[in-house]
């Protein structure tokens, strides 16, 4: 049995910030972090950004204090004994805690067929899968039209590549975007050579003479159609890795749920990253956010929290993307379905989406606007009442 002062389960971004945190408050402690994964911690934004625009790979990996810590990597923990302060890894492992982080993140959601020929794109592996096939291949499918699926359909268009979008939407990101940004957003996509299909699901896919066969089927109608490519990506949501935490009698709700101080539960153990469930303050409901801010922000308080340091975790993410020559930054609910106010400087080009309910605003979308993520947060932190003349032109470039 190996015994730490601090046991991390978990080698992402939150992981890696609540080193960083410990050793703000503790020098000398010990640190075991056990990683599923066979790299240490690293960046996950720039997998489907920076490095398909020539960033160097070497530039991913998280800087690790290495005082007193200890990697555990490729090595994935079965069980949680909160009583006896323990957890047991899938290879007979035994780890000895005094204060515990979850930092599980989450797994992509999958289809039920097509096997390993689908990337479901998350992790350094499925990016290094990705550029190998596209070194010869030249014709990708990428399922999904939110997040990860817009991001990585434009990457390998930027890199020369014949991409087909696939979803079930009637527009890129029509669930977090205003009707007619989401439909600029496939005329755009559109312009830079990819094709676009809407209302569609990918019902198949299999290899057939070295090349993958994709069927796709429009809601309109019971045809299926054909196409053929070098590879297929997937990004289809996640699922919050709470298995371990449920089963060790710890409270779940979409997420490990945690209080102000990142206490799950049970006092010892900690939670931060894509599986933490937290309340927002400002929102004044309970959230689980899967991007950076978060996981660094989080990650960084359960850190400090662990080693003897009062917190309390209001903090209100912000995410984040990259669309060719496009970008935006947002905070809060960011949600298609709650009334939308759009202060646009240039038409669909540059501009502010306010998500307004009971006269509050509940998120903003900075739309090629950059640095005013602070002045959304007041807003939504504020009381209000909002009206349109009390939000237009209230925040500018």
């Amino acid at each position: 049995m190996q015994q730490y002062r601090y046991l991390i389960i978990g080698g992402g971004m939150a992981a890696a910030a609540a080193v960083a945190g410990i050793r703000e408050v503790d020098r000398a402690g010990t640190i075991g972090l056990i990683g599923a994964e066979t790299h240490p911690p690293y960046d996950r934004p720039p997998l489907s950004k920076g490095l398909w625009k020539d960033k160097p790979q070497s530039s991913i990996w998280r800087s690790l204090e290495k005082t007193a810590l200890t990697l555990h990597l490729g090595r994935t923990v079965r069980t949680l004994n909160p009583e006896k302060k323990s957890v047991v890894d899938d290879q007979g492992g035994i780890y000895a805690y005094d204060k515990l982080l979850l930092a599980t993140g989450g797994t992509p959601r999958r289809l039920p067929f097509g096997e390993d020929h689908i990337i479901y794109f998350r992790t350094l592996d499925d990016y290094t899968k990705l550029r190998e096939i596209a070194r010869n291949g030249d014709r990708f499918a990428v399922i999904g039209g939110g997040f990860i699926g817009s991001e990585i359909a434009a990457a390998l268009a930027m890199n020369g590549k014949n991409v087909t979008l696939i979803f079930p939407d009637k527009a890129i990101g029509s669930r977090m975007y205003p009707p007619e940004l989401a439909d600029f957003l496939n005329g755009y996509y559109r312009e830079k050579g990819i094709t676009i299909l809407t209302d569609s699901k990918v019902t198949g896919c299999e290899m057939r003479h070295a090349k993958l066969a994709v069927k796709i089927s429009h809601r309109s109608n019971s045809n299926e159609k054909e196409i053929s490519v070098d590879g297929v990506i997937a990004g289809i949501g996640v699922e919050p890795n709470v298995t371990l935490a449920a089963a060790a009698g710890l409270k779940v709700n979409n997420g490990i749920r945690v209080d102000a101080s990142l206490r799950t539960s049970s006092p010892d153990i900690y939670a931060a990253g894509d599986a933490a469930s937290f309340y927002s303050p400002a929102l004044a409901t309970w959230l689980r956010v899967e991007h950076e801010d978060n996981a660094n922000t989080m990650g960084g308080f359960a850190g400090v929290a662990m080693a003897g340091r009062t917190v309390a975790y209001s903090h209100l993410p912000f995410f984040y993307s990259d669309l060719f020559d496009m970008g935006y930054e947002a905070v809060g609910e960011v949600d298609s379905r709650l009334e939308m106010l759009a202060d646009w400087q240039t038409p669909l080009k540059q501009g502010v989406v306010y998500y307004l309910q009971a006269d509050r605003v509940r998120g903003v979308l900075l739309w090629n606007i950059f640095g005013q993520v602070d002045a959304a947060r007041a807003l939504i932190a504020a009381p209000g009442p909002f009206t349109a003349a009390d939000l237009v032109g209230r925040i500018s470039p």
